[in-house]
């Protein structure tokens, strides 16, 4: 299918399952906004899924990378199901997960699943503000020998994470943005 027919119908489900307006809420980053997006309701049904995992894989196509991974937890349901459906192609990719802090028992890691230093990774996020997630995830991916090539977002809010990512020198995607689900 067609990239901006599977956007368009991304941005369908977003909107059916994800969106809130017309509230008060306060977001990751500690601002608050009056429209939500619940993301995972999104990541985690399997039309939207589906969804997610194409357009990340079709957005990774110019980029040489050995894996994707992302700060838990928004990042989780889309590193998975773009791993699963890159496995059907020439090109599999593995899924990591970064933690929000390192395990407190066994190998006490910071980075969870296949994930090797000197790798080549796209660091996603389900819904990007200022990027603190996204930003948090790749210096704990550098720490580790790692190399991000690309940063993505499903949902960019238009917030100044673009503009974050790329002060710290970080190519950044997002596959829709706050605009494109508030019209």
């Amino acid at each position: 299918m067609a990239k901006e027919d599977l956007k368009k119908q991304l941005i369908e489900v977003i909107k059916e399952k994800s969106l809130v307006t017309n509230v008060t809420r306060v977001l990751t980053s500690g601002r608050t906004s009056t429209y939500y997006i619940d993301a995972k309701m999104t990541t985690l049904d399997p039309v939207g899924a589906r969804l997610v995992g194409q357009l990340v894989l079709k957005a990774l196509d110019p980029y040489e990378i050995d894996a994707i991974g992302g700060y838990t937890l928004g990042a989780d349901p889309i590193v998975s199901v773009v791993a699963a459906l890159s496995a059907g192609t020439d090109r599999p990719i593995k899924a990591f997960i970064v933690r929000k802090e390192p395990k407190k028992h066994g190998e006490r890691k910071m980075i969870e699943g296949p994930f090797e230093s000197g790798w080549k990774v796209a660091i996603v996020d389900d819904v990007v503000t200022t990027g603190g997630s996204t930003i948090k995830a790749c210096k704990a991916v550098e720490e580790e020998g790692g190399e991000v090539v690309v940063t993505l977002a499903l949902v960019d809010r238009l917030e100044g994470g673009r503009e974050n990512l790329e002060k710290y020198g970080y190519k950044f995607v997002s596959l829709l943005t706050r605009d494109d689900l508030l019209k």
